[in-house]
Formats: structure tokens, C-alpha cells, sequence
């Protein structure tokens, strides 16, 4: 694998929506404890779709059936708030956290509150998906790209000035960087580039793109023909098209932004073993075997994409300094909050 380097409806839209967790208001869930194995409970913090979150946990258990895991997913910026209300009160409730971006992670390494674990299974992911210091570990490669309904859409687009194209006002749809961490990460990553900048988002606000908030309701819309264009994280289009709904996915010829929705242990886990064995299933080849056949693009070396995505060899990847990202995330969101009236 090559070396990236990062600074780190009618159709079928009821059941992908089921799928992906739709990126609502957050929820709770809890296996059953039962059998033998690592044990004790487990609480798991995730912005993963309900259905692939426990289908994780679901096959963690089928090697340690006596670990009882409660599950809190939505989205990540929710996600991060509560864990961020949790540690103030001083009693963080997780004791692993999969969210979208490591720039998440770095400002929770940065307030001391992830626990440091060099999983043997991370030997087999590529250096710059792995924190140095070992409190995370990406698990997928996740990119933005372009989907478009092919029942109102022949003349497909090979660019992102599609969506800022006169031709298409009114006609796009995009998720929120004030509650999707892949969209918050995107924005950080595009108004960076030379070609794009802030010039791009205001060309969006200009163009009349509708901001909905999560890349769920960007399917649905897409995929209904509410809109015609949309960005959207890649899995869920490529999904949505195996699953017979009209739409295509296109990664743009100027590259595309990527988030490996990393994994860390909170470091006042009371469940160190089971935390430490959970992230080390997720990184295993079994784990990221799972994360393909949930359509992901799986990030271990060896393990083959699902249909419909592009590996990680075939992307050309939009960049930017994981720091710098987290240093500004706040003020990137307030910019384009005044932008979008947001």
C-alpha cells in the first residue's frame, strides 16, 4: 500500500436509512452478557450507522460472548459534546470511541483523555492512519465524493465545480459541519487546497446547495429526487446502488478528502482488557473483513474493498495538517455557519 501522509425512499432508502442510523439524535442499545471470554461491560461511544455498529459488537461477542456492551451512537459532533459534558462532570461513561476523524481524536489526546495501546494488529495498517503515540488507530478509509441520481442525471460529472456550476442551482445538497464530523473534517480539508478554498463554499452558498444534516438525509435526498447532486461519504452511495436505488457515485478528478473513523480507549476505562481486545477485533483481519462485507473500504493491507468503492491505491487524496485542522475547527464552523446563515 502506498504511503499517504496526512497531518493524520420508494426505492430501497427505508432500509439503507435503517442501515446508516440515519445520523439522528443519539441512541442507546445493549448486548445481552452471557457465555465465557474476556468479560465485564463495556460502553461504546460510536458515530457509526445503529446497524454496522452492532453488527460489530455483535461479532466481538461471538468470540467474547461475556462481555456486555451498551451502545451510544449519533452524530459525531454529539457524540463528542457528551463525552465532553461527561468529563467535566468528571465521570467520562465510554471506554472505546469510534468517531469520524482523527482530528476528534488528537483534541482528546490533547486534553489527556485517551489511553495509550499499540495494538499488534495496527503492524498491518499503514503508518499514517496510526497515532504515534498509540491512542488511536484508524479502522476504514471513508471518502467524499459526489453522488448523483441517474434518473435526472445522464451527463455525469468527473469535477467538484459541478456543484457550483450555474447549470445545477438549486439542484445540490450537502451534510452539515456543525453535526457531521466527516463534513466538519471536509470542510477543513477543501478550504485548505489552493484550487478550492473558502472561494468554494461560498460558490456553494451562491449555487443554492440545500445543507441537510448528515450524509444519510444527503442520500435520501439524492436517492428520492428531492435533489440531483449531492456529497456524500462514499459507502453510502456505492451501498445504495447495490441495493438497486438510482444513483451513482463519483470520485472527482481533483481528489477527495478521507476519514478513517478512527479508534481509541478512554483512558479512565474500568474494563482495560476488554477495551484493549475490542480494538484489537476491529483492527484484526476478521474485523476488517466485516467492515467490507458493511461496504466499507477496509483500512488493514490485504483485505479487498467491496463493490462500487475505489481501494485506497486508486484515490487521490485531499490533505491537510491534522493539528492545523484541530486548531481551527472551531472558527472553520463559525465561518461557515455566518456563511450559510447557519
Amino acid at each position: 500500500m502506498k504511503k499517504i501522509f496526512f497531518g493524520s425512499a420508494s426505492f430501497c432508502i427505508a432500509t439503507l436509512l435503517a442501515a446508516c442510523g440515519g445520523e439522528g439524535g443519539g441512541s442507546y442499545s445493549s448486548t445481552s452478557k452471557e457465555g465465557e471470554g474476556v468479560s465485564g461491560t463495556l460502553d461504546f461511544y460510536t458515530s457509526q450507522p445503529d446497524a454496522d455498529a452492532q453488527g460489530l459488537v455483535d461479532a466481538f461477542k461471538k468470540q467474547n460472548p461475556d462481555v456486555e456492551i451498551s451502545i451510544f451512537r449519533s452524530g459525531t459532533e454529539e457524540v463528542v459534546s457528551k463525552i465532553q459534558a461527561e468529563n467535566q462532570g468528571g465521570n467520562i461513561q465510554a471506554d472505546v470511541l469510534l468517531v469520524a476523524d482523527s482530528v476528534t481524536f488528537e483534541n482528546f489526546k490533547a486534553e489527556e483523555l485517551l489511553l495509550s495501546y499499540e495494538s499488534p494488529e495496527a503492524a498491518s495498517i499503514d503508518d499514517a492512519f496510526v497515532d504515534p503515540d498509540g491512542t488511536y488507530a484508524g479502522t476504514k478509509i471513508m471518502a467524499t465524493g459526489i453522488i448523483v441520481n441517474t434518473n435526472e442525471v445522464t451527463d455525469l460529472p468527473d469535477s467538484w465545480s459541478s456543484l457550483t456550476d450555474g447549470a445545477t442551482k438549486g439542484q445540490a445538497v450537502m451534510p452539515s459541519p456543525l453535526y457531521s464530523g466527516a463534513a466538519a473534517y471536509n470542510l477543513g480539508v477543501i478550504t485548505r487546497q489552493d484550487d478550492f478554498g473558502w472561494e468554494f463554499y461560498e460558490a456553494l452558498n451562491a449555487n443554492d446547495i440545500m445543507i441537510t444534516q448528515g450524509n444519510g438525509a444527503v442520500l435520501e435526498s439524492v436517492a428520492t429526487g428531492e435533489k440531483n447532486y449531492g456529497m456524500i461519504v462514499d459507502f453510502l452511495a456505492a451501498r445504495a446502488k447495490n441495493d438497486g436505488s438510482p444513483v451513482e457515485l463519483i470520485y472527482p478528478k481533483e481528489g477527495v478528502p478521507v476519514i478513517t473513523e478512527p479508534v481509541g480507549i478512554l483512558a479512565n476505562t474500568e474494563n482495560e482488557e476488554a477495551s484493549k481486545a475490542f480494538v484489537d477485533f476491529i483492527l484484526s483481519e476478521e474485523g476488517q473483513k466485516l467492515a467490507s462485507e458493511q461496504g466499507y473500504t477496509p483500512i488493514r493491507e490485504g483485505v479487498e474493498a467491496p463493490k462500487g468503492l475505489k481501494t485506497l491505491d486508486e484515490m487521490t487524496i485531499l490533505n491537510a495538517e491534522a493539528m492545523e485542522l484541530l486548531e481551527t475547527r472551531n472558527d472553520d464552523k463559525a465561518k461557515f455557519g455566518k456563511i450559510f446563515g447557519e
